[in-house]
């Protein structure tokens, strides 16, 4: 099973990109740029990724961040994503990145994207793996700042696939941004969120209904409203789910206590994914392979999720045909 889901063509929609920072770069790029790390080696920042909770991990993430500086810096580190990926089998990743989390160390929006359009440009190039951009706005600061930084974007905004909505959930609703998303939407930028993880299931109705959403981020707590469920099953709504993430963050304690299977039961379209795959016990494979031995899905559940996700992805028909060809060819 190991070797179909390596083959398997997989399509990752819910991936932060500053999430993939392994130690072993971290380290490297604090040295190219002098900084300072609080730790003295890669097994101490590995053994602080016990986290309690979302705030527990952000305060580490944030943290490891202060070592990008410079547009090579953004390109070297989605390129080491990319590569690592691309020999797990996946063929097309979108990147979340947090422009406000970078313009508070004073690293402008410029800088973030030469490094990764860069690094996009080089994956499709070497890899064959198409690629998206999503950039998200931290839920946890005003409002009136993510307009800030959309309406400064105007340069980029041909090259965002879609915004989305990060960070701190927790008493963070999607309401709160209403105007930005709406202006996004003005812009013809499509849109996600981030609801329903540590937040209620009303986050998940908020992200439908104000924030005009196409995919929603994680959703996992919408089982606890049975008549949302039955509307995101009607509205074919996907669903962006990270397990290892959640095992991590203690949405669930253990992966075989997680809702992936009632959520399939319930006939929702899932999609299987990392998250911060450096901070949340691996990439897209160890992903699949963790519910492969949790639920003992059969190849075809498998090929139905790397399906559901290449037909919800930011990509252009002549893409998406072309993987679901693959995938037809890998069954």
């Amino acid at each position: 099973m190991r070797d179909f889901l390596k083959r398997l063509p997989k399509a990752e929609l819910h991936l932060h990109i500053e999430g993939s920072l392994e130690p072993e770069l971290m380290f490297a790029l604090a040295r190219r740029n002098g900084v300072e790390l609080p730790y003295g080696s890669v097994e101490e920042v590995r053994a602080a990724y016990d986290f309690q909770d979302l705030a527990s991990f952000l305060e580490l993430y944030y943290q490891g961040m202060s070592v990008l500086k410079r547009a090579e810096d953004f390109h070297d580190l989605a390129m080491d994503y990319f590569r690592r990926a691309h020999a797990e089998g996946v063929v097309h990743v979108e990147m979340h990145f947090d422009p406000q989390a970078h313009l508070a160390r004073g690293v402008e929006l410029d800088v973030v994207m030469e490094g990764l359009s860069l690094a996009q440009r080089e994956a499709e190039r070497e890899l064959g793996m198409s690629t998206a951009l999503i950039m998200a706005f931290l839920r946890d600061r005003p409002a009136d700042e993510a307009m800030r930084v959309l309406e400064s974007a105007a340069p980029y905004w041909e090259m965002l696939d879609a915004v989305g909505l990060d960070s701190a959930e927790r008493g963070h609703p999607p309401s709160k941004f209403t105007e930005v998303f709406q202006r996004a939407r003005m812009l013809g930028i499509p849109r996600v969120a981030h609801a329903g993880e540590e937040g209620p299931p009303e986050y998940i109705r908020e992200a439908l209904d104000l924030l005009d959403v196409c995919r929603i981020d994680h959703g996992v707590r919408c089982l606890e409203d049975p008549q949302l469920v039955e509307r995101l099953r009607d509205e074919g709504m996907v669903l962006t789910v990270c397990p290892l993430s959640n095992v991590r963050l203690k949405v669930v304690e253990r992966i075989q206590d997680h809702p992936l299977p009632q959520l399939l039961d319930a006939g929702l379209r899932l999609t299987l994914n990392s998250d911060d795959p450096a901070y949340f016990g691996g990439g897209m494979l160890d992903n699949f392979l963790a519910c492969h031995e949790a639920f003992g899905w059969s190849r075809e559940t498998f090929i139905q999720l790397a399906g559901t996700a290449i037909e919800a992805a930011f990509m252009s028909d002549r893409r998406r045909l072309e993987l679901h060809r693959q995938l037809a060819a890998s069954a």
